[in-house]
């Protein structure tokens, strides 16, 4: 079956600075209004591509396997606001040697996800860097949202919630913990970046702009989060 596109709108954000284009694609094995691409970021062995997996496929990669070599990405549908929503989440590695290659993806990516490892101070450390680069190389009206993840290993614990809320107060971003184990609040990271890049995309003028902390804090402590 062949594939089938039409462009139905170009859109801008509220500040004019980015576009968008809604289109509605019909294949074998995929259908969807509008897609924008998602990056998760942070140091190695955070947990990206576990939460990638548990996001795409509901599973977890539980023991040993291969860290992510330079950049790799997978496609997810989701339901929002009746419109399908296409994610191209973009899995990049977190060693030093790679970041020259994850910098040539950042200019494209409407929204990034930054991961720290709640188990690991250094990993939580370098999150302002992280933030540093992203301001050098994404784009100005980026969404950035900052996760504490491995949230299930409690006994492990060295960085409170505490310091994970203060520091994404400090730089403006929505905040939550993630378990990549057990899925907590992993949907809901995902569905919440859906939610505000569709209202960015399609907000008309006399709309009121979608509150992404407030829609987060109404939702992360709903059990079987969390329709959209």
């Amino acid at each position: 079956m062949s594939t089938r596109k039409a462009s139905l709108t170009d859109k801008q954000t509220k500040n004019g600075t980015s576009k968008y284009v809604l289109e509605r694609c019909a294949s074998i094995n995929e259908y969807y209004d509008i897609a924008f691409k998602v990056m998760l970021l942070g140091d190695s062995a955070v947990g990206k591509t576990c939460l990638l997996v548990r996001f795409k496929d509901g599973a977890f990669l539980g023991g040993n396997f291969i860290a992510t070599v330079g950049i790799d990405f997978r496609n997810k549908v989701v339901d929002v606001d009746n419109l399908k929503v296409k994610l191209q989440i973009w899995d990049t590695a977190g060693q030093e040697r790679f970041r020259s290659v994850t910098h040539a993806y950042y200019r494209d990516a409407q929204a990034l996800l930054l991961l720290y490892d709640i188990t690991n101070k250094p990993s939580f450390d370098n999150i302002r860097a992280w933030l540093t680069e992203i301001h050098e190389y994404a784009q100005k009206d980026v969404v950035i949202m900052l996760l504490g993840n491995k949230s299930d290993m409690a006994a492990e614990r060295v960085v409170k919630t505490e310091e994970g809320e203060k520091l994404a107060k400090e730089y403006g971003v929505p905040f939550m913990e993630t378990s990549a184990k057990t899925g907590v609040n992993v949907e809901l990271a995902f569905l919440a970046i859906a939610k505000e890049l569709k209202h960015r995309a399609t907000q008309q003028p006399n709309e009121p702009k979608f509150q992404i902390h407030d829609y987060i804090e109404s939702q992360k402590h709903k059990s079987g989060c969390c329709g959209l």
